[in-house]
């Protein structure tokens, strides 16, 4: 008698434990596709501010700054500097 509540018991114990395996896979999924899509909003992030550095780091950009400080541009002072 023992042996068949044991028969019993084992299938629908390893069924359970693969219910249970199962949700915390799927929850564990979930998570990661939840960091990937926030990873690839931050690369976006990062590439529009980093466009925007290079906007304004361009040699005309600065030109029209040193321009309305009221500067002069000499291209005399102008040392470059290769490796």
């Amino acid at each position: 008698m023992i042996y068949f509540i044991g028969a019993f018991l084992c299938p629908i114990s390893i069924l359970i434990v693969q219910i249970f395996c199962g949700a915390s896979i799927g929850n564990l999924n979930l998570s990661v596709e939840k960091l990937k899509y926030e990873i690839t909003s931050q690369e976006k992030t990062n590439e529009s501010l980093d466009m925007q550095v290079s906007e304004l780091t361009s040699f005309d950009k600065v030109k029209d700054v040193v321009k309305n400080m009221g500067l002069a541009y000499n291209n005399d002072n102008i040392v470059v500097v290769e490796k």
